[in-house]
């Protein structure tokens, strides 16, 4: 844990460099805060436009974690399935991969007409944008546990249950973990383009991707970058979350999360 901790305080002191660079070059090149704003302009659009910016990023967390969650769980169903019919993964598999290839722009209609506007529909786009890697990590994890474990557990009359869910699918934790870290990221980034088509079913209220959208066309240049700066502290937020329950479920056992193994 005190690895993960030093790895977050790392992270805040390069953020805090990046912003000093970015402060800096903003007064030296003399750029206008139409084109560019400090992050001391961003500040204060923060402090000016908090109780808005903070409903805006409630709406999207809500959504992207909906569709996480749901993409952790029916993925790790789907890879379950596939660890267990060799002739099922060879024939599906690869389509699954084809999620991360759908233009939400084309079926944005389609989910709007399913699932109606709001934060259903942005949650079910998030679900699609995330549900690739989960499959795709959990899977290769499951499926690649050590043949001689398998004996074993064969030796003392093991079921095929017992194998899936006492040694492949711990096994697979670290690779899921993987997967939950790669789409931590990406269900912002499928919350907020799924709110800019399917929009929200209350009336000027909106998540992070309507307010993105208003901005842009208020030339809200400050209030924009305040936007995206929330929807950047959400995802580390997932992100960060995510790191704590591979701890939790790992550090007793998995190298990848030991604290007293030297690096």
């Amino acid at each position: 844990m005190k690895r993960h901790l030093w790895f977050a305080l790392n992270s805040l002191i390069v953020l805090a460099c990046l912003l000093a660079i970015w402060q800096v070059a903003v007064l030296e090149l003399k750029i206008a805060p139409y084109m560019l704003p400090g992050p001391w302009i961003v500040a204060k659009a923060v402090v000016n436009r908090f109780p808005s910016l903070v409903g805006s990023l409630l709406i999207t967390a809500e959504a992207a974690a909906m569709g996480l969650v749901s993409s952790i769980v029916v993925g790790v169903a789907i890879a379950l399935v596939f660890a267990q019919r060799r002739w099922l993964r060879r024939l599906v598999f690869p389509y699954t991969i084809l999620l991360q290839t759908v233009p939400i722009v084309a079926i944005a209609p389609l989910i709007i007409m399913w699932a109606g506007t709001g934060v259903y529909s942005v949650a079910l786009i998030a679900f699609i944008i995330c549900l690739a890697p989960i499959i795709a990590n959990t899977t290769e994890g499951l499926i690649s546990v050590e043949e001689n474990l398998i004996h074993l557990f064969l030796m003392h009359k093991a079921t095929s249950t017992q194998i899936l869910f006492k040694l492949r699918l711990p096994h697979a934790l670290p690779n899921l973990f993987v997967g939950i870290r790669i789409s931590a990221g990406i269900a912002v980034i499928g919350s907020i383009i799924g709110e800019l088509f399917a929009g929200s079913s209350l009336v000027g209220e909106g998540g992070l991707g309507i307010a993105i959208t208003y901005a842009n066309s208020q030339l809200e240049t400050d209030y924009l970058f305040a936007l995206v700066l929330a929807a950047t502290v959400l995802g580390f937020v997932f992100f960060f979350i995510g790191m704590f329950l591979e701890w939790y479920f790992l550090h007793n056992w998995h190298e990848s999360s030991r604290s007293d193994i030297p690096e």
